[in-house]
């Protein structure tokens, strides 16, 4: 990692002119240039060091342990020792230690949402299934990563390791290759540019100087400074800088970088492909809507917290007073084995999500499921099952035996000749039936998962038989839903400000993916497409219909690949979130990975180059804004480099090669080696950095993404940088020149040189905080650290001009007020030629 970091042509030569400049006694000179390579290279591998500590931090054991059979006897085993034909024991919560073929399922349910998409657990059984089905289809295995959330089975392991589904996911990694982001593009073509024509124009000007009469000993010490100073060695510590100092403020904001690089990229991101299950959604089925005596019930809040209220149209419900209301979450409620709890001052249910929005629903009416069953104790019941697609479960109350019955609507519906209406029990008849299924279709079409509730009195003995499922009398329905996160819509319509398009890509059901989509803003005029409708279009065709397609459903990590593929084809920066082992292949192929730092597999935060430390989408908008802000303030320290270095170079070449045409001797230079490494130093190193710190413009979320091939140096950006090289080269020159002519010597004339060329660098840094808005509409006081910068080198060259001892080294000497007055007009007078070129960018731009 620390090598890495030297692996860069700007710190290479930086390390030849250290070489070069100690072997020609220049000891000072090596050792201020060997500083700032150190500082660069010690700051990225600091950087790159604590987020890769931060993420093994972050990193968690899929299953440390596993109960396995060996030699008839239950023992816990690491589950790095688990070996095919191993028997392992599966219970309620439970990790997935391996790819097993079941055995016994004794209502074994699991949650296969990392591996699959699939939200709702996944029931298992022992049967055999005929011909080839996708993994989702796969009931009768249980899958490496995934967890048991219900019931208990038994399994043969199969595979371990690469052998397993997850192993699969994972080698597909490796056959995806990284690529570059822009940024990193950008400076390394940058830093060549730079490298190649600074040093060329410097071994012109050293030679033309030996030809006009220096010694070729002081004109290659010459040379050599001028080329530290014209190519930027404080680059790559000031880039490292901005990123890092975005990576900090991007982890208080939940994000988490693991490639310093990496975080600018979110800046030109185009199209963010993200998962939904726990990513836009909260992973938490939430009852919505109930049908109880002929009128829709809605129930407020989302997810497990147990807080919300109950409202008919837009009349609040009392629930102490509503008997058809209390009546469904009791029968509801009783017949769960789930339990909701608070953990860190987080609700939380253990075991089915469907039984748990049931009773959180229950606990917002105050009803304590708990009590209940204490008070009234459970005699009897009949597990669901996929055949009979209903949990049937008897209770001994004050009142008498009964039975209460969940499970899905139209099986409960069949099963019953009563409603319950007004606290009555009423025959129910086939006309309302008919309206009951047409309730249900429309709760389905709004990718509300329907079930219904049921219950039946019995006699005091009763045999535990189909026969209790005849008869009964229905309480209701009720749809439930994965909610979205509350705050994702908001982050969604920022992003559609940003110009960023989202994109939903998912395992689960078209229908609910669609649902989800329209409610989040996603789905507007596009198209929704499943994994089965893309396998059957041809990859041209798919390629011209991507742009189009806003939701993805029933796809595999092959699909998302292929959808990551095809976009960054038309040009596109994408950026891909998720959490589950399924999304890794193609965070590894997007521009941007972003995986889920709780809930994310440990091959997805591997892949990825962002982790979201709160696994919320909201803060891949903060994400985006750090970008964007990191790339803007890299361009204005370039723009403020560069046109410094030019005007310097340009002031160094105009002397010496057309001295005489201006009244300038020929072997006469405007400023020294170690005057040149002190302007470099002074312009390029605080200043620089306050630059790169710059606070952002309010609007910048309302700009729209860089074009992918777009590099920092546009027409308008070379257009700023020559016009203010040039005017930094032809106010210095005049000052230069006056001197010379009004009778002061040499030394003098270089001095005034020297402090004017300094002084107007620095107006140059406040020009450059925006390259369209005027200074006077930013104003000066935004960046404290630019002006501290500023104030502090300032005092420096004060120290410089006045202090005897470094006047003899640095060619100075105690300037008196005319002397000042003249360095700073002639400085100032670049605040006027960029309002000037900013006018007429401005004009320009609204045309």
């Amino acid at each position: 990692m620390l090598f890495e970091q030297f692996k860069n042509i700007l710190i290479i030569i930086l390390l030849i002119a250290v070489v070069i400049s100690a072997f020609l006694g220049e000891i000072n000179d090596a050792l201020v240039i060997f500083i700032i390579v150190l500082f660069a290279a010690g700051l990225g591998f600091i950087q790159e060091y604590r987020a890769e500590r931060a993420i093994q931090a972050l990193k968690k054991m899929a299953a440390p342990l596993a109960s396995v059979l060996r030699n008839a006897e239950e023992i816990d085993v690491p589950s790095r020792e688990i070996v095919p034909g191993d028997i392992i024991l599966v219970r309620t919560g439970d990790r997935i230690p391996a790819d097993a073929r079941i055995l016994e399922s004794h209502n074994l349910r699991t949650d296969e949402a990392a591996l699959t998409g699939e939200s709702m657990p996944i029931e298992k059984s022992d049967a055999t299934i005929n011909g080839e089905v996708g993994i989702a289809d796969r009931v009768n295995m249980i899958l490496t990563g995934t967890a048991a959330v219900y019931g208990r089975g038994k399994a043969v392991v199969v595979g371990t390791g690469k052998n397993t589904e997850f192993g699969n996911i994972a080698s597909m990694l490796s056959e995806v290759k990284a690529e570059k982001t822009p940024l990193q593009i950008n400076l390394d073509r940058m830093g060549k540019w730079i490298a190649v024509g600074a040093l060329t124009l410097c071994f012109v000007l050293a030679v033309m100087g030996i030809i006009r009469g220096h010694e070729p000993l002081e004109m290659l010490i010459w040379g050599v400074s001028l080329a530290v100073a014209a190519v930027p060695e404080a680059l790559p510590a000031v880039v490292t800088i901005s990123l890092a100092i975005g990576v900090n403020r991007m982890v208080k904001r939940h994000a988490l970088i693991r490639k310093l690089p990496a975080v600018e990229t979110l800046g030109c991101t185009t199209i963010i492909c993200s998962d939904k299950t726990g990513t836009m959604t909260q992973d938490q089925m939430t009852l919505k809507k109930i049908y109880i005596s002929g009128k829709i019930v809605e129930i407020t809040g989302v997810g497990y917290e147990p807080k919300g209220a109950f409202y008919h149209g837009d009349k609040l419900i009392d629930h102490t007073k509503d008997a058809d209301l209390l009546k469904f979450l009791k029968s509801t409620n009783l017949c769960t084995d789930t339990k909701l709890y608070t953990e860190d001052n987080v609700w939380k249910i253990k075991g089915d999500p469907t039984e748990g929005a049931f009773i959180v629903a229950g606990k917002k009416a105050g009803l304590e499921t708990d009590q209940i069953c204490r008070a009234y104790p459970r005699i009897g019941e009949m597990p669901f099952t996929s055949e009979s697609k209903r949990m049937t479960a008897v209770y001994r109350e004050p009142e008498g035996t009964i039975a209460y019955s969940n499970g899905a609507a139209e099986v409960i519906l069949n099963s019953c000749d009563y409603i319950y209406r007004d606290g009555n029990e009423i025959k129910l008849e086939t006309n309302e039936k008919s309206q009951i299924v047409d309730i249900i279709h429309g709760m389905a079409g709004e990718a509300l998962r329907v079930l219904a509730t049921a219950y039946k009195r019995l006699p005091d003995t009763f045999q535990m038989d189909d026969s209790l499922n005849n008869g009964m009398v229905l309480v209701g329905l009720g749809g439930m839903i994965d909610p979205p996160r509350p705050e994702v819509k908001h982050s969604i319509q920022t992003c559609d400000q940003a110009g960023i398009k989202t994109v939903m890509i998912t395992g689960d059901h078209k229908l609910t993916a669609v649902a989800i989509a329209k409610e989040l803003g996603i789905l507007k005029q596009g198209l929704a497409v499943t994994g089965t409708e893309i396998d059957k279009i041809g990859q041209q065709e798919f390629e011209k219909m991507v742009e189009q397609i806003e939701v993805y459903a029933r796809v595999s990590p092959q699909h998302k690949l292929r959808v990551v593929e095809a976009l960054a084809r038309h040009g596109h920066v994408v950026a891909m979130t998720g959490d589950g082992i399924n999304d890794a292949p193609a965070l590894k192929k997007a521009d941007i990975g972003i995986a889920m730092g709780i809930k994310g597999t440990d091959v997805t935060k591997e892949a990825a180059e962002m982790i979201l430390t709160d696994d919320n989408f909201a803060s891949i908008v903060a994400a985006v804004e750090e970008g964007r802000a990191i790339f803007g303030n890299i361009k204005k320290y370039l723009v403020y480099l560069l046109s410094c270095n030019i005007g310097e170079i340009l002031l160094m070449a105009t002397v010496i090669l057309g001295g005489p045409l201006i009244g300038i001797g020929a072997g006469i230079l405007p400023l020294i080696a170690i005057q040149i490494l002190y302007v470099n130093l002074a312009t390029d190193g605080l200043p620089a950095l306050a630059l790169s710190i710059d606070p952002h413009s309010k609007n910048i979320m309302k700009e729209k993404p860089r074009p992918r091939q777009q590099t920092i140096f546009t027409r308008p950006v070379i257009s700023y940088m020559l016009l203010i090289g040039i005017w930094t080269c032809i106010a210095p020159l005049i000052v230069f020149s006056w001197a010379l002519h009004s009778g002061k010597g040499l030394i003098e004339a270089q001095c005034l040189c020297f402090v004017t060329l300094i002084v107007i660098q620095f107006f140059n840094a406040f020009n450059c905080r925006s390259l369209d808005k005027s200074l006077f509409n930013l104003g000066v006081r935004q960046n404290r650290w630019l002006i501290a910068a500023v104030l502090w080198e300032l005092c420096l060259l004060l120290v410089v001009v006045y202090l005897p001892v470094l006047q003899s080294s640095f060619n100075t000497y105690a300037l008196d007020g005319i002397d000042w007055i003249i360095a700073l007009i002639s400085a100032s007078s670049i605040l006027l030629v960029a309002e000037v070129y900013k006018i007429i960018y401005r004009k320009k731009a609204a045309i």
